[in-house]
């Protein structure tokens, strides 16, 4: 009952977080007619986000459960309502404060279902579960960036704002239900939350590795974002937003079926999620950097579905395996790992963009692709060398 409950509600939740990334840059663009405008429109929905995983594990750590879950979805409910009941002459001062509330919205949601999932489903099924969310995601995604032109095309922005905050209601609605298990009882730390993570991830080494990574990761993401519009327009400038979206839409479709791939695979270990996060980010990032190689709608078409399956598999992979640290650092790695995300993108963005008015989009992305691909390499070798040193060591006499 928890599951299907989740998967909907974040099918609806991802929808409309989509529906109005798409619907709102727009909207700013139209409203303020600069690119300077968007420019803070997104820095602010970012600077919520960062905002939002330096107090997220504070904040659950005194409020958990369902309640906050809902009221972060009101939250994000009431700051679209406000789009319709503010003058359009008075919006130009908010929308950066709308902005910087859905990112804070969105952050806090995720932190707090993706920390408390193990108390809502059983341990067998958080790898089925997780899947199933990647896969609600990415349909989301698809579904929300497609639907949004046509949307404010055939109704308008005001008709699109109020639909996107009924998505925010129905997943409000669809969060009531839900039944916790009791949290375990977790002393404060003497140090503080970050010093406890630290020494937490000192020996967890396996779990610092996959954020290093993930890190890394973030910054070839933010380089093939920038990317998609310029590619697009190089290989069909006569229609470079339909390029996009069958793009997108086959990437979404790849990741997918990475998840449900990876959901159905044998072995579900630390050590067995560990490897098809690894394997999940090489492969997504070799699939970027051959998809920004190709000269046709085909071959990039082609090289988006693999590149989707790795993100697909790594997605999952990275969930399930967090979720199976104790409680006591579950919470606060999730509060880092969206910390890392949000400025590894933002920070990524602002670096990429210079770089495709000096080189080719292939040679950025192999570039900033690179980034996660030498990551893991120099992870492998750290492993493998830690390995050798364990082997060698003399064998204590009994």
């Amino acid at each position: 009952m928890n599951a299907r409950l989740i998967i909907t509600a974040r099918l609806i939740s991802d929808f409309g977080a989509f529906l109005n990334m798409v619907a709102l840059a727009t909207y700013v663009y139209l409203l303020s007619n600069s690119a300077m405008s968007v420019g803070i429109f997104l820095a602010s929905r970012v600077g919520g986000g960062i905002f939002a995983s330096l107090i997220g594990t504070r904040f659950y750590r005194r409020w958990s459960g369902r309640a906050p879950l809902i009221v972060f979805d009101l939250l994000r409910a009431g700051l679209l309502g406000l789009l319709l009941i503010v003058p359009v002459s008075a919006q130009a001062l908010l929308l950066p404060v709308i902005a910087f509330g859905l990112g804070f919205g969105n952050s806090m949601f995720a932190i707090g279902l993706n920390s408390q999932l193990p108390r809502l489903i059983e341990p067998a099924q958080l790898l089925k579960t997780n899947a199933w969310i990647t896969s609600a995601s990415s349909a989301a995604m698809v579904g929300g960036s497609l639907v949004s032109g046509l949307l404010v095309a055939a109704f308008g922005f005001e008709t699109v704002f109020a639909l996107n905050a009924v998505t925010y209601l129905l997943a409000a609605l669809l969060i009531v239900p839900l039944r916790f298990d009791k949290p375990d009882v977790i002393a404060k730390p003497e140090r503080g939350e970050w010093s406890a993570l630290r020494q937490g991830l000192r020996s967890a080494q396996v779990i610092a590795a996959m954020l290093a990574v993930t890190m890394a990761d973030t910054l070839g993401s933010a380089a093939h974002n920038v990317g998609f519009p310029i590619i697009s327009k190089l290989l069909s400038p006569e229609s470079a937003s339909t390029t996009l979206g069958l793009m997108l839409a086959v990437w979404a479709s790849g990741k997918l079926l990475g998840a449900r791939i990876a959901s159905r695979l044998k072995g579900s270990d630390n050590i067995n999620l560990e490897r098809r996060f690894f394997f999940g980010v090489a492969l997504m990032s070799c699939g970027f950097i051959l998809m920004f190689q190709q000269h046709s709608l085909y071959g990039l078409l082609l090289f988006a579905l693999p590149a989707g399956l790795g993100d697909g598999f790594s997605e999952v992979g990275l969930m399930s395996r967090l979720q199976r640290e104790p409680e006591h650092l579950r919470l606060p790695i999730f509060s880092f790992l969206t910390l890392l995300q949000m400025t590894g993108f933002g920070v990524g963005m602002l670096i990429a963009a210079p770089f495709y008015q000096w080189w080719t989009p292939g040679a950025v992305v192999m570039l900033f692709h690179g980034i996660p691909l030498g990551t893991l390499l120099a992870v492998k070798g750290l492993a493998l060398r830690r390995g050798r040193v364990v082997r060698s060591s003399p064998t204590p006499a009994p």
